[in-house]
C-alpha cells in the first residue's frame, strides 16, 4: 500500500490541496494525519482524495466534537480515532498520535512498523529496532515549505515530498 502521511494542516486549505492533488497523482492507498486539522472544514479538503483517511487530535483541534461529527456523518472515509489510532494497512502496522514521546514510547514496543506523529512542524524519521518513527513536518507551511511523507508499505521506503 502507499501511505500518504501528513500533520499540521491548521486550516491551511490552500495547501491541502496541493497535498490532496498531490496524493491523488502519488496514487496513494491511504492517508494517515497527526492531528492539528483545526477547523472542521479541512474535512472537506481530505475527503477530495476519494480514499480512507485515519486521523488522530491535536492540541490545536479545538471542536472534536464537530470534527467527529462530521467525519461520521458527511465524510464517513474519514475516520477519527482520538488521541492515538491503531491502523492495519494491510498486514502493515502503523500507530499515530500527535505526540513525539507518546510515538517514541510506542515505537519502543516493537509492535509496530511504522509509528507516526506532528506537533513539532519539523520532519523527523528514525529508525527504532525494527520500527520507523516519522514525522512528516508540516502541510501548514509556517516553518518553511509544506512537508508530507508517502511511504510504501512493502517496501518501508520513505519519501519526504515538499512544495510551496
Amino acid at each position: 500500500m502507499k501511505l500518504a502521511i501528513m500533520s499540521d494542516s491548521h486550516d491551511n486549505i490552500w495547501n491541502m490541496r496541493k497535498a490532496v492533488a498531490r496524493v491523488r497523482r502519488e496514487a496513494a492507498d491511504m492517508i494517515l494525519h497527526c492531528g492539528d486539522f483545526v477547523a472542521p472544514f479541512m474535512l472537506k479538503e481530505l475527503a477530495a482524495a476519494g480514499i480512507p483517511v485515519h486521523g488522530v487530535f491535536g492540541n490545536n483541534d479545538g471542536d472534536q466534537y464537530l470534527l467527529t461529527r462530521m467525519a461520521l456523518t458527511e465524510f464517513k472515509q474519514i475516520h477519527l480515532h482520538g488521541p492515538l489510532a491503531d491502523i492495519d494497512a494491510d498486514g502493515f502496522h502503523v500507530a499515530l498520535t500527535h505526540y513525539f514521546m507518546v510515538a517514541r514510547g510506542l515505537a519502543a514496543t516493537g509492535l509496530y512498523d511504522l509509528v507516526c506523529f506532528g506537533h513539532s512542524h519539523q520532519h523527523h524519521l528514525e529508525t527504532i529496532g525494527s520500527t520507523t518513527l516519522l514525522n512528516p513536518g508540516e502541510i501548514m507551511g509556517k516553518e518553511g515549505p509544506a512537508t508530507f511523507c508517502m511511504v510504501d508499505s512493502v517496501s518501508g521506503k520513505v519519501t519526504k515530498i515538499a512544495f510551496t
